[in-house]
């Protein structure tokens, strides 16, 4: 927070991204509670009962949700300042993947306990469509970032597969005790080699004009093989 600016001087909106990373700081100790929420406030000067508010009203696992989702839109915003279309452009397609998602570990570094208690919230019934809003608006902020422009099905997809790739990339990254997450690095690649295969074998199938290629010829091989 620009040091000119009090707490007092920002919306409840701008407060909530403002705390967000202070929050995620104190959860290592205190979790996703009141006490890290109120532990940042102290920090930033700010009101306890009007950082709450920015967040919400009702104590438990929907202010945890909160604070947790404006946690990773902070990284989303930090990552398209960091890493924006025209920097990326230069790069082929499977770097601009491996680089953003790389950006996003990098950024949590350090706060592996607080990410591991954001991941169990995540997970609890009553939060997971909320989880799954904010994965697949990280990985759509991705794709939009890697020079992305579909608007058909493959939008979906694309999104569909990143935010599982990048969920899972973040399970292994948590519990990783390897010098430099040497051994999380290598997971993405593979995952990355995954993903970048099934693109390629679909674009192979789904090319509406791939010569010579018949889906009547296709089907009628899969009935009566080849000897």
């Amino acid at each position: 927070m620009d040091e000119t600016v009090t707490a007092a001087d920002l919306t409840l909106d701008e407060l909530r991204l403002a705390l967000a990373p202070a929050i995620a700081d104190a959860a290592v100790f205190d979790g996703w509670s009141d006490a890290a929420l109120e532990m940042a406030a102290q920090q930033a000067g700010a009101d306890p009962d009007v950082a709450r508010l920015a967040f919400h009203a009702k104590r438990g696992s929907n202010r945890a949700m909160d604070m947790i989702r404006a946690w990773i839109e902070t990284i989303d915003m930090a990552m398209a300042v960091a890493l924006p279309p025209e920097k990326l452009a230069a790069m082929k397609i499977r770097e601009r993947i491996r680089t953003l998602v790389q950006f996003r570990l990098d950024a949590v570094a350090g706060q592996e306990e607080a990410l591991r208690r954001a991941l169990a919230v995540m997970a609890m019934p009553q939060n997971v469509p909320a989880s799954l809003k904010a994965g697949w608006h990280s990985a759509d902020v991705m794709w939009r970032l890697a020079g992305d422009t579909a608007t058909d099905y493959n939008h979906y997809t694309k999104r569909t597969i990143l935010a599982s790739l990048y969920g899972s990339t973040l399970a292994v990254f948590v519990d990783d005790d390897s010098e430099g997450k040497a051994e999380t690095r290598a997971f993405l690649e593979r995952r990355i080699d995954g993903v970048m295969t099934f693109e390629k074998v679909k674009a192979k199938w789904l090319n509406p004009d791939r010569e010579n290629f018949s889906v009547t010829r296709f089907l009628g091989r899969l009935r009566y093989p080849a000897r």
